[in-house]
């Protein structure tokens, strides 16, 4: 885990190293003051010798200022690491993100990776300037303060040696058990968020149903989750100070009065006492420094464990080591193709597909909910593989092609229209980014799509709201049934993205397919016959199995679905503009 996190360091290692490095040199600084503060006293003050005292001063004073530069670049590196260090970790993680099959993005909720990429992205990035600072600083205060005590009265000294060790085993105890409890609190902020976006995105459902109320109460409930944890968490982290605390005052009393015995023993003297207690103070103050770096470690460590879930998550699709980067045509084959979303054969959501569609060809794909429609089509650009069999497009196994040479020939419209925050050009252009004005309402007009367009007061430079919100649900479908087309693809796949428009618009969308581009092959999935019985051939799903493959005339004869559906729709007034 250690060596995945620390990949993302890069650029950042110099101002990684330099940081301890200036932290040490102020730690040295600092140590010499007291040592100095006592020859000070003893041969200057006591004596009354005005010369030592400016000699002495003078070096104080240059300790002082070094110890403050070297802390202020210490400081400069250290954030300058830490924010860089942030900055690769989160771009690492959304990168490796959008390397995700829909298989590995299954595993994470959105809600999930949000709270890795936010909360626990800022939770290492803390400790990492801990880890470069004050964990450098704090252990080499403490050897270089406790090198000097001993150096000035061993026997004194012998006071934070017996010290350490009772330090060392409260300190473990409390970072052991406030361990899973900071697990627990990550785990809580996913439920948080998760209510949080999901009650946003559908604000307008909440709103007509009337259920704020009940939205409130999830969100209290979640935030008070999180609120129990923390503070179970925080009582237990807050014993440290105390812990630390006692310590310095019975080290403190502890030499006072030893040392005043030696001093009157003339054993040591007041100049050599202040130092000693100066340390004790440098000591105990590292070690309870080095407590908080413990703690913010033990959160940390917990998002750590969580960043590195997302970041070790291999794509189960895989590319090939010799490509295939030229799609030669839109003819798609299904060979005994079989598929689980778990990736266990005894829970197959498709089973032995085989299915043969030339280049060019319109394909209707029909069958009632749960019968894998949508799954079908998605093994075209592998989003997901399939878990036995072959599918071929252009002749050649998907598993072959460079992943993005793949989809950049195939277009999908799928079942949820989203559309980004940004211009319909804007939007559209995802199809092409280098698309012409002439291109855009080209393809717009072929989708159904100018005649709205053109009656918003901007046009084509109209802005959309997140989601495109601010559109209904048939303009949303086609805006991006047009994108889709100014990818100019061998292969369309209109996955139910017409439900929303009416027949008559349904239709003249299938008419300007028809003419416009002859040679892609379009698979559309439907839940209306009417958008279908055109097809060159419809195949009909049931139960994750084809039932049949024929023309809406064949099937209308032959095949009880698809009589039934057609009979029910035909009954229900559902009929084509065409007719």
């Amino acid at each position: 885990m250690v060596r995945r996190l620390a990949a993302s360091i890069r650029e950042y290692k110099k101002a990684t190293i330099l940081a301890p490095v200036f932290v040490t040199l102020e730690v040295i600084m600092e140590v010499i003051v007291p040592f100095l503060i006592g020859i000070l006293l003893d041969n200057g003050v006591v004596s009354g010798n005005m010369d030592i005292i400016l000699k002495i001063g003078a070096f104080l004073v240059a300790a002082a200022v070094l110890s403050m530069i070297f802390g202020v670049l210490s400081g400069k590196y250290a954030a300058e690491a830490s924010a860089g260090y942030a900055k690769n970790l989160r771009k690492d993680i959304y990168n490796h993100v959008q390397k995700f099959s829909f298989f590995n993005i299954d595993k994470f909720s959105t809600a999930s990776i949000i709270t890795r990429l936010t909360t626990d992205v800022t939770n290492v990035q803390n400790a990492y300037q801990m880890i470069i600072r004050i964990a450098v600083r704090s252990p080499a205060m403490l050897m270089f303060s406790l090198g000097m005590a001993i150096s000035i009265n061993a026997k004194l000294s012998m006071v934070f040696l017996a010290l350490v060790p009772f330090l060392g085993i409260g300190l473990y105890f409390i970072m052991t058990i406030c361990y899973p409890v900071f697990q627990r609190v990550f785990d809580a902020y996913d439920k948080l968020n998760n209510v949080v976006q999901e009650n946003l995105r559908g604000i307008r459902v909440v709103k007509s149903y009337v259920r704020e109320k009940y939205e409130i109460n999830k969100f209290e409930n979640a935030s008070q989750a999180i609120f129990k944890d923390f503070s179970k968490a925080e009582k237990i982290v807050v014993l440290d100070s105390p812990l630390i605390q006692f310590s310095t005052y019975a080290c403190t009393i502890t030499i006072a009065w030893f040392g005043a015995n030696f001093i009157v023993a003339n054993e040591m003297t007041t100049g050599q006492l202040v130092s000693l207690i100066a340390y004790t103070t440098r000591i105990l103050m590292s070690l309870m420094s080095l407590s908080f770096v413990l703690v913010m470690i033990a959160i940390s460590y917990a998002s750590a464990e969580r960043i590195s879930q997302v970041l070790n998550e291999e794509s189960d699709v895989y590319v090939s080591k010799n490509p295939v980067y030229q799609v030669k045509d839109g003819s798609i084959t299904f060979k005994n193709v079989s598929f689980s979303y778990t990736n266990d054969e005894n829970k197959l959501c498709l089973s032995d597909i085989n299915i043969d569609i030339r280049s060019g060809e319109t394909i209707g794909i029909l069958g009632g909910t749960g019968s894998s429609k949508t799954t079908l089509v998605q093994l075209i650009p592998r989003l997901y593989d399939a878990t036995s069999g072959e599918l071929l497009v252009g002749g050649i196994n998907v598993k072959e092609y460079d992943l993005q040479s793949l989809r950049d020939e195939v277009a999908m419209v799928l079942q949820k229209n989203v559309l980004f925050s940004g211009t319909i050009k804007e939007n559209l252009r995802w199809g092409n980014k280098d698309a012409s004005d002439e291109e855009i309402i080209r393809v717009a007009k072929l989708a159904q799509a100018d005649g709205f367009i053109s009656s918003f007061p901007d046009g084509y430079d109209t802005y959309l709201e997140q989601g495109g919100t601010n559109v209904s649900g048939g303009q949303r479908q086609r805006l991006c049934i047009a994108r889709a087309l100014l990818k100019k693809p061998k292969i369309l796949i209109l996955d139910d993205s017409t439900s929303a428009v009416d027949t008559k618009t349904d239709a003249l969308i299938r008419k300007a397919f028809r003419e416009e581009i002859p040679n892609t092959t379009k698979l559309i999935v439907a839940q209306r016959v009417a958008s279908i019985e055109d097809a060159d051939k419809i195949i009909v799903l049931d139960g994750g199995r084809v039932n049949a493959i024929g023309t809406h005339e064949e099937l209308l004869k032959g095949n009880s679905i698809y009589q039934e559906v057609y009979n029910s729709q035909l009954k229900g007034g559902d009929f084509d503009y065409e007719e």
